[in-house]
């Protein structure tokens, strides 16, 4: 073979430049790379960008002033792997600025970033990609989108990497996007809890911890505690508690573990394999207060079902709340109170935490944070409820005068739960004069005027509760507690609404408040509250049934009727029939009123006037007609004649008498300047009654005793009167010369000599009611008035035996005495024109 000749190298090509070496300073300059056709430049570039971005967020800044990340974006898709990954370096570093994410969202970039998470793909562009979903994820449309691309499974197919920097941005992605319910099912049923499980081993705590966090958000999931129980999840979390080396992440454990013994299976799984026992210590014996605190939230969440409450108290789980409080930290000791507050559904709990005592509780009471002061009392509270031992415990931990003081605090729920715990203890009657002792009703009255429906709630409750006796229901009068009790009635909250209706039935119990609540306007509140279908509440009718029936004048104007357990007292007044709407005025205000055009009002009182004070001269007396006036009782002076002296002239006995008169008028004066109105005595109604009670009680039986009075009555109101002669009966004239003698629109009845059906039927109510005959008062049209009694007939073959008993009409106008069946068509004639 011939010898070979080396063959000689080509030129290189004319038109193609030697390689330039680049190096730029000017961000602007290395930007302008970004748009280069050559891949060695490009790559330069990003790296170059990935170095000056890492550098802080003013160089990101600068970076997209310069329009560097539109480039970028496109360059995460760069078929040259060395662009690719400088490209996703550089956005993922860049992607933590707030304006770089807005301009990713714009350029709707995750579906190239996801495209960056394949498995063919480097791991150092895993690493960059997962970083910058992390940072979009933080937005809720980047969530979204990120959840219908389906990156979810991508994401919990990288926990699983070999890279721990991927596995912590993947995991950092998932906990932002289990934030929405939808991706914690997904989880669920994309099978990563295990994945989530085997991070808990990591040698790496920041995955741990998030880990853990992202297991406490998805096991708010009954399904996924289910997953996870299922998967051995809730050992591997009691393993961790167990071991202090692992103490940083014990308060994130217990989070995961508080949600997951909500359910009982988990709650029987953990006392069975002796968890609960390592829960409950820890949570005594940890040196780390949040630890403590969150084992306590555990506890709560437990302690939801009544099965697991049966189950902690045979923990003696109330030994380690107990034990809890005495730590000095308010996030802990909020946490314990919480726990206290849902054991008490335990009864058997309730009496063990006042075995334990009740004393740390009440202390808290006066803390100064007011968190602290809130769940102490909702605690108290709740432990008080249907309980009158812990009651008393609360008083002998001399808790009343704390729980007073914070019905005025500023922290509503407190204010909320400290009427709560009064409440309950205003079951007892002991208790009820301790609370009162301690300014309650004032302190109450103030927190009536709040603008919170739980407070007021609470609070007008307590009101009703406190309210019970007579003392109580005076001081809220004296405090102006019935101003804004009356202004709850037209609440638009319904319980506030409900619970002011019930306030006023209990306050309403006697005659002066209920007095004062109509004059405020709660009977015209109530009976608007009647008439609608939407307000109108279980108490809203009886509220308005106790009003009237505390003040019979009222009902009988405003209803027409008084039934025979009405009782006509002294006081009382016909008014004549109002409206619904019409606002009443009292007796005093009618007496005081100048003569006038309207029917004259009509009033009973048989009270004697109070005896004259003996030291004072004798007043002078009006005549029983007169509208003021009193029986002529005249007094002498207390002081007997004294034999006067010899030595003394009949002038300087004179001057001492008048001395003495000037001495004693003085405060005669004083004493009628502060003397309050008094009702005018009515001494013929008085003798009425005497005579009456004489005359009429004595009959063999009820019948007799209501005829007998009937013609009493008619005989003393100017007699019977014929039908066709009622015109010429002026009973109208009679009593307008009887209102201009007296110079009075208030006439007592006693005076009427000519009185109409209405009077007649009056004077017998107030007559039969004084010596026990039960009959109703009703009020017709046209002056027309009647009473109805009940009367039982012997059986004829059956002496002694008695017919049910029947209601009748009392006639006492035409034939008085005659008894008409009710509803029978001479009834009707004789209540009817």
């Amino acid at each position: 073979m011939g010898k070979k000749v080396k063959k000689e190298a080509e030129p290189p090509p004319k038109d193609v430049f030697d390689p330039v070496p680049i190096g730029s300073k000017n961000p602007a300059t290395v930007v302008l790379m970004l748009h280069s056709p050559e891949q060695e430049v490009l790559v330069k570039a990003c790296e170059a960008m990935y170095k000056f971005a890492e550098k802080g967020d003013e160089n990101k800044a600068t970076l997209v002033e310069l329009g560097a990340v539109e480039p970028l974006s496109k360059l995460i898709s760069n078929e040259d792997k060395a662009v690719r990954i400088n490209a996703v370096m550089a956005l993922g570093v860049m992607a933590s600025h707030n304006d770089v994410k807005k301009l990713l969202k714009k350029l709707d970039v995750i579906p190239s970033i996801l495209a960056r998470l394949a498995p063919a793909e480097d791991t150092l562009i895993h690493e960059f990609a997962s970083l910058c979903l992390a940072y979009l994820s933080v937005e809720y449309t980047s969530k979204v989108q990120i959840f219908e691309l389906d990156g979810l499974d991508t994401l919990i197919r990288l926990l699983s990497s070999p890279d721990p920097d991927v596995k912590k941005n993947s995991l950092e992605c998932i906990y932002q996007l289990v934030q929405d319910f939808p991706s914690r099912a997904a989880i669920r049923e994309l099978n990563g809890i295990p994945p989530l499980l085997e991070l808990l081993k990591s040698e790496y705590p920041v995955i741990q911890q998030l880990a853990l966090k992202t297991l406490a958000t998805i096991t708010h999931d009954a399904e996924t505690r289910v997953a996870l129980r299922e998967n051995q999840g809730f050992e591997q979390l009691i393993e961790i508690l167990g071991n202090n080396e692992l103490n940083d992440l014990h308060v994130e454990t217990l989070v995961v573990v508080s949600n997951c013994m909500e359910d009982m299976d988990t709650v029987q799984l953990i006392q069975q394999t002796g968890g609960l026992d390592k829960l409950l210590q820890l949570a005594e014996t940890s040196t780390l207060p949040e630890v403590q605190m969150n084992a306590a939230k555990a506890i709560t969440n437990t302690a939801q079902s009544n099965e697991n409450r049966k189950i902690l108290h045979e923990q003696e789980v109330e030994k380690t709340l107990v034990t809890l409080l005495r730590v000095a930290h308010d996030g802990l000791r909020t946490a314990a109170c919480h726990a206290i507050a849902i054991m008490c559904e335990n009864l058997a709990s309730k009496d063990e935490f006042r075995k334990l005592g009740i004393q740390p509780i009440v202390q808290l009471l006066n803390s100064e944070n007011a968190e602290v002061k809130k769940a102490a009392a909702l605690a108290l509270s709740n432990l008080t409820n249907a309980n009158h031992l812990n009651a008393n415990a609360v008083i002998e931990a001399e808790g009343t005068e704390a729980l007073v003081q914070l019905l005025t605090d500023q922290m509503v729920g407190a204010v909320a739960y400290a009427a709560d715990v009064l409440t309950n203890m205003c079951t007892q009657e002991a208790l009820r004069s301790s609370i009162l002792a301690q300014g309650a009703m004032q302190a109450l009255t103030e927190a009536l005027c709040s603008t919170d429906s739980l407070v007021l709630s609470k609070v007008v409750l307590a009101v009703a509760a406190l309210a019970c006796d007579s003392d109580a229901r005076t001081e809220l009068r004296n405090v102006g507690g019935l101003v804004p009790l009356v202004k709850l009635l037209n609440s638009k909250n319904d319980e506030v609404r409900r619970n002011a209706c019930w306030a006023v039935l209990v306050c309403a119990s006697d005659e002066p408040t209920a007095i004062e609540m109509c004059r405020l306007g709660a009977l015209n509140i109530l009976q608007e509250i009647h008439l609608s279908t939407s307000r109108k509440n279980n108490f809203s009718e009886a509220a308005l049934q106790r009003l009237f029936d505390s003040n019979l004048s009222i009902k009988y104007s405003f209803t027409g009727c008084l039934s025979s357990s009405n009782k006509i007292t002294d006081g009382f007044y016909d008014y004549g029939k109002v409206k619904p709407d019409h606002k009443m005025i009292t007796l005093e205000e009618l007496y005081k009123q100048k003569v006038n055009q309207h029917r004259p009002v009509v009033f009973l009182n048989a009270k004697p006037p109070e005896p004259a004070l003996t030291e004072l001269p004798p007043v002078e007396n009006k005549s029983p007609d007169s509208p003021g006036g009193r029986s002529p009782t005249p007094s002498k002076n207390s002081n007997k004649d004294k034999t006067p002296s010899k030595g003394k002239s009949k002038g300087k006995k004179e001057e001492e008498k008048t001395k003495e008169e000037e001495e004693i008028k003085i405060p005669q004066e004083v004493i009628v300047e502060k003397k309050q109105w008094l009702l005018p005595y009515d001494p013929i109604f008085h003798s009425l009654i005497t005579n009456v009670t004489k005359s009429v009680l004595p009959l063999p039986n009820t019948k007799e005793q209501v005829v007998a009075l009937a013609v009493f009555v008619a005989e003393k109101m100017g007699g019977p009167v014929e039908r066709d002669r009622l015109h010429e009966f002026f009973w109208e004239l009679h009593v307008s010369e009887l209102k201009f003698q007296l110079q009075s629109n208030v006439i007592p009845i006693g005076q009427i000599k000519k009185g109409t059906f209405y009077h007649r039927a009056l004077l017998f109510k107030a007559l039969a009611d004084r010596i026990g005959i039960n009959c109703s008062l009703v009020r017709g049209e046209y002056n027309r008035a009647w009473n109805e009694v009940l009367l039982a007939d012997e059986v004829p073959k059956a002496p002694g035996k008695l017919f049910p008993p029947k209601a009748y009409a009392v006639d006492l106008m035409h034939s008085p005495g005659h008894l008409m069946k009710k509803n029978s068509p001479e009834a009707i004639q004789y209540q009817c024109i």
